[in-house]
């Protein structure tokens, strides 16, 4: 069972000190906050600017996992120069 803390005004609660060693978290970031199931989840989250975001979604990081797949299984070419690639991909 985690740790007990008391409801506050407006509804603030301290994270305890043990909890906090477990999941780095430093003052000013921003968490988001969840009803589900008849709790309270609280999730640290990284802002992204609006501009990077694309990087971030779902579509994109799919498609760099199949990336690294790829690299991992060796399926990759090597150019020795933009020429060469050009070429390669009918530029």
């Amino acid at each position: 069972m985690g740790a007990t803390v008391k409801v506050r005004e407006k509804f603030q609660v301290t994270i305890p000190e043990e909890v906090r060693a477990k999941i780095p978290l430093n003052v000013g970031e921003r968490v988001e906050v969840e009803a589900r199931e008849g709790e309270i989840v609280i999730r640290p989250i990284i802002e992204v600017p609006r501009g990077q975001a694309w990087f971030w979604s779902r579509e994109w990081q799919e498609r760099i996992a199949r990336s690294r797949k790829d690299i991992e299984k060796g399926k990759v070419k090597v150019f020795k120069s933009v020429k060469e690639a050009r070429k390669h991909f009918d530029d």
